[in-house]
């Protein structure tokens, strides 16, 4: 049975590709990085989680049970970061992902193929 399309739980995350899958698999073994609390998301949360995206490319982010935020309006402000891509919504934990400008680890550069 589907689920209609107005189903709050049904987002339009990362699209399902082989990418995704490999982002999830890697996603099992890390710890929350960042965690929201009774303050929600603001500017300082959204900046401590872009340094943590450039820093580690996957970020699990847990949304604490006193925060005002549902995970789904978390996860909508982590997809306007600049280049930054939901790839899971679970429970409490939002996880997501930004291609690191040099030295890529789940999406190697084309450039890099060519030079191996």
């Amino acid at each position: 049975m589907s689920l209609p399309a107005s189903n709050p739980k049904k987002r339009a995350l990362m699209p399902s590709t082989p990418l995704r899958k490999q982002l999830r698999a890697a996603a099992h073994a890390l710890d929350p990085i960042v965690q929201l609390g009774k303050t929600g998301v603001s500017d300082a949360v959204l900046k401590q989680v872009s340094d943590a995206l450039d820093h580690h490319e996957l970020v699990k982010v847990k949304v604490g049970s006193e925060s005002p935020a549902d995970r789904f309006e978390v996860a909508d402000a982590l997809a306007a970061l600049p280049r930054t891509h939901v790839v899971q919504v679970l429970g409490r934990m939002v996880l997501a992902y930004r291609k690191k400008r040099k030295n890529p680890r789940f999406e190697p550069d084309a450039r890099d193929d060519a030079k191996a």
